[in-house]
């Protein structure tokens, strides 16, 4: 029990220390942390000028890892992303060439603005949680997280994800624009210089996973609660495709991490109803005449929410 006070001690610590630099976006934090602490990725959707550079290498500084930015065109080769093998003229010796991948924090900037085959490349990657160069299997440093992003609003010259990558992403996150209060803040404090202390480091961020995965439970009805929602989606007469099977694991674990980081060894039906947006939008297809209509995937999560009964924690 002491153990797991000290973590949540840290928790709160971390999120004052990302307060520091970052104004608001508790749901985008809260993302980008479950999904580390559960080997996961997010896949973030924004309009330019959000932040997100900033957000990603300031909760990188409090983790103490290493930080990578890729800017997604056309002409982003696989070979840019992943590394190459690298012969000698002369000699006839073989270098390994690590790419932009071989990092902690990924930061995919526009990733539908790379090719298809750059793409799947990207999301083998995160998969596989490793590299293959010249033939040989090359590990990932661990952890391991993804941050895309795409911008909902521009689609000219964009190659959007299949549905089946997208089910690949724990979460999808729609940052939103601050308050006029937030955004003053944020215009008050540029210039300033803060610096951000370190909470975790890689390590720590492993062995917690494993606490998470052991120590924190979801109770049958819990699950069962989630699972109900996910097939829920499935039903609904806006939809042609609802929640995957990834859906209903991503509950488990999610739920679970997220339980962990405050302060409880439990998963709540409040938990499941909160991580139900994240995890189900991008796995919901509409059909084209609700879609026309201007139904939304959350319009969908929400009417679902609103149908199945909830247990009693």
């Amino acid at each position: 029990m002491r153990r797991d006070k000290d973590v949540f001690q840290q928790f709160r610590q971390l999120h004052d220390e990302v307060h520091k630099i970052i104004i608001g976006e508790d749901e985008v934090i809260q993302a980008i942390l479950i999904a580390m602490f559960t080997g996961n990725h997010v896949l973030l959707e924004s309009v330019p000028g959000m932040g997100k550079t900033v957000l990603s290498k300031t909760i990188s500084q409090t983790m103490d890892m290493d930080f990578k930015r890729v800017q997604c065109t056309p002409d982003l080769s696989v070979r840019e992303l992943m590394g190459f093998v690298q012969v000698d003229a002369d000699s006839g010796e073989k270098k390994i060439v690590k790419g932009t991948v071989f990092t902690n924090i990924l930061l995919v900037d526009e990733i539908n603005r790379a090719k298809p085959v750059t793409q799947s490349a990207m999301l083998e990657v995160m998969e596989e949680q490793q590299v293959t160069l010249g033939g040989t299997s090359f590990k990932l440093p661990q952890p391991f997280l993804v941050l895309a992003t795409q911008n909902p609003v521009e689609q000219e010259g964009t190659f959007p994800l299949p549905e089946a990558q997208k089910d690949r992403f724990l979460f999808k996150v729609v940052m939103k624009y601050p308050t006029l209060e937030e955004e003053m803040m944020i215009l008050k404090s540029k210039g300033k210089r803060e610096i951000v202390n370190k909470i975790f480091n890689p390590p720590e961020v492993m062995i917690i996973r494993e606490e998470i995965k052991n120590n924190v439970t979801i109770s049958d009805n819990i699950m069962e609660y989630a699972l109900r929602i996910v097939e829920g989606t499935r039903m609904r007469r806006e939809v042609d495709t609802g929640g995957s099977p990834r859906a209903s694991v991503a509950f488990m674990q999610a739920g679970k991490a997220k339980a962990f980081m405050q302060g409880r060894d439990y998963v709540t039906v409040d938990d499941i109803k909160e991580l139900a947006f994240p995890i189900l939008r991008h796995r919901i297809i509409l059909n084209p005449d609700s879609h026309d209509m201007g139904v939304t995937a959350d319009d969908v999560i929400s009417k679902v929410i609103e149908r199945v009964e909830a247990p009693v924690d």
